[in-house]
């Protein structure tokens, strides 16, 4: 019933052309950035979110390093090779090397990922420091029912090739994983669902921290969170969920996606 209600609402919008296509991914990371800015997702210089170029498909767009997430719009974004070479920067030419030895990996691992995002998230970092997988005690984990990884082999700022390669293999297929010691990481399949998951996981991450903090806590059964997570955390599931953050953003800030072609 729930994904049927769905299927018959709203739809991913459609384009005449890669340029508009590319047009739209990139209005739609500004946005994604300013709405992680909005919930206090920022620390100082880190924190990436990349999307995947309809165009050049082995390269991708991420904010430049040195902006804060309010701040950034389409103009200010660095589309990167997959070898670090920036290819098209705004008035901040530079380039986080962690963001591109994390992502690079992914979005070369991942081909079905149009979105990453990662961020030090204050309740995502909390978890993180335990260093284990969610459990499922509340309706919105069990969207990362057997969805998550856990990535236990801290060594730093992701500085080298075998870093970023480390993280994309304990993500593997699924949309998430914990970083220990360090945050949160989601990718999917559009842009808007990788934002819904990723606040999605920092809310579980939140709850989890306050429930066990309580006492001890009632488990979801396996055969529940399975058939709830198929509900809760399928592609077009977060695509919509995540549709209403861009909404609200665009009601706040008077700002829709406007296309003019060259």
């Amino acid at each position: 019933m729930l994904a049927a209600t769905i299927a018959s609402g709203p739809k991913p919008r459609v384009f005449k052309d890669k340029l508009e296509e590319r047009a739209w991914r990139k209005f739609r990371l500004a946005q994604a950035l300013r709405i992680f800015g909005n919930r206090g997702y920022d620390e100082g210089i880190a924190g990436h979110i990349t999307v995947r170029d309809p165009i050049e498909m082995e390269c991708f767009w991420v904010n430049p390093w040195g902006i804060h997430f309010k701040l950034i719009q389409p103009e200010d974004l660095l589309l990167v090779d997959s070898q670090g070479k920036i290819l098209q920067a705004g008035k901040s030419p530079l380039l986080n090397t962690a963001a591109f030895l994390i992502h690079s990996k992914i979005h070369a691992a991942r081909p079905d990922v149009i979105c990453a995002a990662h961020s030090h998230s204050v309740y995502g970092k909390a978890f993180a420091a335990l260093g284990k997988p969610l459990d499922m005690i509340s309706q919105d984990s069990c969207a990362f029912y057997n969805d998550h990884a856990v990535y236990t082999d801290y060594r730093g700022i992701a500085l080298d090739d075998e870093e970023g390669e480390a993280i994309a293999k304990a993500l593997g297929s699924h949309k998430a994983a914990i970083l220990q010691n360090h945050g949160l990481l989601v990718a999917c399949d559009t842009i808007e669902a990788a934002v819904y998951f990723y606040i999605s996981l920092e809310k579980s991450c939140q709850v989890q921290l306050l429930a066990d903090a309580a006492g001890e806590t009632v488990k979801i059964l396996p055969h529940q969170a399975a058939e709830t997570g198929s509900k809760v955390g399928n592609k077009i599931a977060g695509w919509f969920s995540g549709k209403m953050e861009f909404d609200l953003l665009e009601s706040e800030e008077k700002n829709v996606f406007k296309y003019f072609k060259q």
